[in-house]
């Protein structure tokens, strides 16, 4: 399977796809309307059903991409920092809600999900769906490569003075937990916050098999089973590990 991070402008992202050569274009966190909007969050807040995803599966229908987009969700009342994935073929096929909230700027207007692993598979790869500061929780990701996920879609809105997440912790996770992981950032400027861009996608090995720098850019990479599988044989551990001795150190 091909990845691209389309790191930039959501209104640019029609020409990325067309131009992205990819199996999936994957954006950022609430990328459809900006992260740090305070109130206008709700106000733009759309059900995972909504106008957004009418012309997100339309999009992908036209390219035969598949999509994964950051956005707000409405769903009974409540708003989720949310993001969907729609198939080559315009279905939407896993929805997942932000379960680990970032201070304020979450938590004032967001409901947090509660399922932590959330999978579809695409182009022959297991993908799963987390968001910007969930990565930051080994257990999460760990959970993710138990469950089979092989290619972790992290859309994200990581701020300067962090860029340690992007170059350092986000290979790690890739590493210690063995699965590819595209990590896509915003590049742009809301209110105080500088998004500081750097999306990439690292392979099981950590090496990083794309980066972007700090402004808008299209970035690729190649993700495969067989390369999954080599890593696993090298290094083992998932393998190794002896669950009967972690019992009662997650509370």
């Amino acid at each position: 399977m091909r990845v691209a991070i389309h790191q930039g402008p959501f209104d640019a992202l029609p020409d990325a796809v067309r131009a992205s050569g990819a199996d999936l274009v994957v954006t950022a966190e609430m990328s459809t309307t900006g992260y740090h909007i305070g109130a206008r969050t709700h106000e733009l807040a759309e059900p995972a059903d909504g106008p957004t995803a009418a012309r997100m599966s339309a999009l992908a229908r036209e390219t035969g991409v598949a999509l994964a987009y950051g956005y707000p969700e409405a769903d009974a009342g409540t708003v989720h920092n949310s993001v969907q994935l729609v198939d080559a073929a315009g279905r939407r096929r896993a929805n997942y809600r932000k379960t680990h909230l970032f201070g304020d700027l979450d938590k004032a207007w967001f409901t947090p999900g509660d399922e932590p692993v959330v999978q579809a598979d695409v182009a022959g790869i297991r993908v799963g769906l987390l968001i910007c500061y969930d990565v930051e929780f080994p257990e999460l990701v760990r959970a993710h490569a138990l469950a089979g996920t092989e290619l972790l879609v992290v859309p994200t809105a990581l701020m300067s003075p962090y860029e340690l997440v992007a170059d350092t912790l986000v290979p790690a996770r890739a590493y210690e937990s063995q699965l590819f992981v595209a990590y896509a950032n915003r590049c742009d400027v809301e209110q105080e916050l500088t998004y500081c861009g750097r999306s990439c996608v690292v392979a099981p090995t950590g090496e990083v098999l794309a980066r972007a720098g700090a402004g808008p850019a299209l970035i690729t990479a190649e993700v495969t089973r067989d390369a999954l599988a080599a890593s696993r044989l090298e290094n083992t551990h998932l393998a190794d590990r002896r669950p009967e001795l972690y019992r009662g150190t997650t509370a």
